[in-house]
């Protein structure tokens, strides 16, 4: 029975030399802890779930320190109103992080409708 407890305490105490078979074992161990235990054990985590705009979102360096984003109508459903820039924020948000809205302008077209927006922000 000391035998046994001494192998035990040498490899919780991990006083074996590399190049031994306790030492092998004990590599082994972790390596088969490390590669086995995501399928063993149920940790709870999960892929963040990330809302990605496949738009033409294009973006523009400003004098001010700001960021010019122009943005196409298409990417947004509203044309007008509080909803329009939270709409336009919540575009470039997964682009650039935590913005701040500065402000922004509708490109038009020579017929006068909305083609794009474009947005200058800030980051915080």
């Amino acid at each position: 029975m000391g035998a046994i407890a001494r192998t035990i305490r040498g490899y919780i105490l991990w006083t074996y030399d590399r190049g031994t078979i306790h030492y092998d074992v004990m590599v082994t161990l972790i390596l088969l802890f490390i590669f086995a235990s995501p399928f063993l054990i149920k940790y709870g985590d999960k892929l963040v779930e990330q809302n990605l705009h496949l738009t033409g979102v294009m973006v523009m360096p400003s004098a001010e320190g700001e960021f010019v984003y122009q943005i196409p109508a298409s990417a947004v459903q509203v044309t007008s109103g509080e909803a329009l820039t939270e709409q336009l924020v919540h575009v470039i948000e997964p682009i650039a992080g935590e913005v701040t809205l500065v402000g922004f302008n509708p490109v038009l077209d020579a017929s006068g409708k909305v083609q794009a927006y474009q947005v200058r922000v800030r980051k915080r």
